[in-house]
């Protein structure tokens, strides 16, 4: 049982600049014993009002230098304060505001929500347990207009899909990845150089892109990638929620429209879905 949806702007002071961070927290707790459930015995149950005020508390003192860090706050917090709880989870996401610039010059105290992905993370641990985390990113949608195709599928009576070799590849990619053991990580570091490989693997070169031949592959790269230059990562897990476009035929408006006006498919909509990790991590 716990807290869900406790939500609240941290702000920070550093003379006239100002720092933000706004998160949305769920934390939820699992007692030694479940009396609470099959007795009606209420006398080792932390209120989830009580929850929702230690993690307030505990944003006050020790601010939020990543998220990451706050979900191990909060875990170790109920672990060393409450011998009733046998297993903590925290899960922490952020509200995307960034600093705001005007020509070119970072403001003091004003900020700008820039819906460019929802950063979350999630930390979990059981009494004489390791402390395990987690971190994602989700509702990142990313868009590429060439460079793109899905040819050579399986075919049969049922297949009404025609080949492309030139189209638009669109969707919004959910990536969640595990670090293992907790150990002291640059989180706020190792997330960005993560989002930077996301970017770079789905878009390709900056002057020429990359040719996808599926959605599937393009999740595959991206993983590929993450791993390859992000050795804290343990297993990553992606999901890409994919949007098509289909073109408008305006031939009975007297016009050519060479993939230049186009309607996207609401639904139904595709999905793929890979979890990729070291062998060592499976193994184990």
């Amino acid at each position: 049982y716990g807290k869900n949806t406790i939500k609240f702007l941290r702000l920070h002071r550093e003379g006239k600049q100002h720092f933000v961070k706004e998160v949305e927290v769920c934390a939820h707790l699992r007692l030694t014993s479940p009396q609470e459930y099959l007795e009606g015995n209420n006398s080792l149950v932390i209120p989830t009002d009580t929850i929702k005020n230690i993690v307030l508390v505990l944003a006050k003192k020790n601010g939020i230098p990543s998220l990451e860090q706050f979900a191990i706050d909060i875990c170790n917090h109920f672990m060393t304060t409450f011998c009733q709880v046998a297993y903590v989870k925290a899960y922490v996401q952020e509200v995307p505001w960034q600093r705001l610039h005007e020509d070119g010059v970072p403001h003091i105290h004003s900020f700008i929500c820039v819906p460019d992905g929802i950063r979350f993370c999630e930390a979990e641990q059981c009494r004489n347990g390791p402390l395990i985390v987690f971190a994602g990113i989700k509702d990142l949608k990313l868009m590429k207009t060439t460079q793109s195709g899905f040819e050579g599928f399986y075919k049969n009576e049922h297949t009404t899909l025609p080949e492309r070799h030139d189209r638009i590849l669109c969707g919004e990619l959910f990536c969640k990845w595990s670090y293992g053991e907790c150990k002291d990580f640059d989180f706020n570091c190792i997330w960005k150089k993560i989002r930077e490989c996301i970017l770079e693997a789905f878009a390709g070169p900056p002057d020429c892109g990359e040719y996808s031949p599926s959605y599937q592959k393009t999740v595959n790269c991206i993983q590929m990638l993450v791993l390859s230059r992000v050795p804290q990562v343990q297993i990553i897990e992606a999901v890409l929620n994919n949007t098509f476009y289909n073109v408008v035929d305006m031939k009975n408006l007297g016009l050519t429209n060479d993939k230049e006006v186009l309607v996207p498919v609401e639904a139904p909509y595709g999905s793929c879905a890979c979890t990729l990790g070291r062998k060592k991590f499976f193994e184990a």
